[in-house]
């Protein structure tokens, strides 16, 4: 007998997909990945809603949509093996990525919701991820090159530091902006960087610095 959160992870998925995300092995992790364990208590009512929640120290857990869309995104543009996340979160982006490339490597500069999202994805004996308690601006360079980097926050600008940490024909997905946001895609080739803009969204920001509570 179903339990009324597989049911809930079920009708999540069937809504995805009306929605327009096409990759079955995207909607299969979105299903079998229990939201609500990445979800304070009192919230937990609100876990398998296209919505996103706060999590404290003024960050959000993404809309299931943006988190789909994003992975599907990387998987469009052909990236495999190694992925850099900018920004774990609550890790349930980080757990969606783990389930669907080889190698996560992950950066939070609030070390609460580092820990917090460690003990998680162990809870779900996810153990290909790398974290790091760090400024995301400056990426991870002793982890370089990656096949694709995914930045869950806006920046203001384009992250050079990140760009550089891409491998030759990779992809990095970034919202950039303040007030108004634009999801990017940054493919490194040998004639430089070339972007696309793809959807306006909205993000917290992508602050530079390190936070240790």
């Amino acid at each position: 007998m179903l339990s009324n959160y597989s049911r809930s992870a079920s009708a999540l998925k069937t809504l995805l997909q009306q929605n327009g995300i096409r990759h079955v092995s995207v909607l299969q992790v979105i299903e079998r990945t229990p939201r609500h364990l990445f979800i304070d208590d009192v919230l937990k009512h609100k876990a398998y809603e296209n919505t996103a929640l706060p999590i404290g120290q003024g960050q959000t857990i993404s809309q299931p949509y943006i988190v789909a869309k994003m992975t599907e995104l990387l998987l469009d543009a052909g990236v495999k093996g190694k992925v850099l996340e900018v920004g774990t979160g609550s890790g349930y982006q980080t757990a969606i990525l783990a389930q669907t490339f080889d190698e996560i490597c992950s950066i939070e500069r609030i070390k609460s919701l580092q820990w917090q999202a460690k003990r998680r994805l162990h809870q779900l004996d996810l153990y290909n991820v790398a974290m790091k308690h760090g400024d995301g601006w400056q990426g991870w360079s002793s982890k370089a090159p990656f096949n694709g980097i995914i930045v869950t926050a806006a920046a203001k600008t384009v992250p050079e530091a990140l760009l550089e940490q891409l491998a030759l024909n990779g992809v990095m997905i970034a919202p950039i902006g303040e007030s108004e946001q634009t999801l990017m895609l940054f493919r490194k080739t040998e004639q430089g960087i070339q972007s696309e803009q793809l959807a306006a969204v909205r993000f917290v920001p992508l602050v530079a610095g390190e936070i240790v509570l």
